[in-house]
């Protein structure tokens, strides 16, 4: 796991954003994972002003999306559909079907997550998966005591995850209680994970996540075993890494060819 510690939350989110653009440069038709929330907004809003000042070319570009609510129609407003097309999809040259969404008014849940885990592999593995953390160590919707072995399946939200979601619902009571989820499984499959977090609210989870044991209590706890995990911080949310030193060192001293 290699962990960058930048100065403010605008430098973590531009270090992201320039991450992936060398993903695509690299790569024209790679298989993206793609994940929701306020923490990628401005990430995406990046790659949408790389596309727009021709840096980028997402014609070839295959994403697949970690997680929908259950019962919300690709054209709720509060879908994470919805939310894909407002920043990013409706914003650069992606062939709508290479898109790939979890589907939150499948009839056959089950069903439709096993089509969903065969057009992952169908698409030959996602190259490039790229992830939020809950204050609680989830990573997409695999809550505190999934199965670290996990695979796309439905999940049912935690209190805690259905009052953070609220604000878009109006109320908690508002927010489905059931997701379609990547499970962790899933998400350990692809070739590279890439993990986002800022401010002081995740300095706690993302110490126990980098530092602490592997357990199914922190989910992203087994990205520590990932051959390939970049994670992201702001000086905030690395506040309560017990080895930020090193991990600073280590990226100060990068060989040429590993910079992006």
């Amino acid at each position: 796991m290699e962990i960058i510690i930048k100065p403010n939350a605008a430098e973590a989110q531009q270090e992201v954003a320039r991450i992936l653009r060398r993903q695509i440069q690299r790569q024209p038709d790679s298989v993206l994972g793609l994940a929701t929330g306020s923490t990628p907004i401005p990430v995406y809003a990046a790659l949408v002003k790389m596309h727009q000042q021709g840096e980028l070319d997402f014609s070839r570009v295959i994403t697949f999306n970690l997680d929908e609510y259950v019962g919300l129609a690709a054209d709720h407003p509060c879908s994470y559909r919805g939310f894909m097309q407002q920043h990013l999809f409706g914003k650069v040259n992606l062939t709508p079907k290479n898109i790939h969404f979890p589907d939150g008014l499948a009839k056959d849940v089950p069903a439709h997550c096993a089509e969903y885990e065969a057009a992952i592999g169908g698409a030959g593995g996602i190259d490039l998966q790229l992830l939020g953390i809950g204050r609680d160590g989830h990573i997409g919707f695999n809550e505190p005591s999934s199965s670290l072995a996990s695979r796309t399946r439905i999940k049912t939200l935690t209190p805690q995850t259905v009052k953070d979601n609220a604000k878009c619902f109006g109320s908690p009571d508002q927010v489905p209680r059931h997701v379609i989820t990547m499970g962790v499984g899933t998400i350990m499959d692809s070739r590279h994970c890439l993990l986002l977090a800022t401010g002081e609210a995740k300095a706690d989870v993302i110490a126990r996540m980098a530092e602490g044991a592997i357990t199914a209590d922190v989910p992203a706890s087994a990205l520590q075993m990932h051959p390939s995990c970049t994670v992201v911080v702001d000086e905030a949310a690395a506040a309560k890494l017990k080895r930020h030193e090193y991990y600073r060192w280590v990226y100060e001293n990068k060989p040429p060819w590993q910079r992006v």
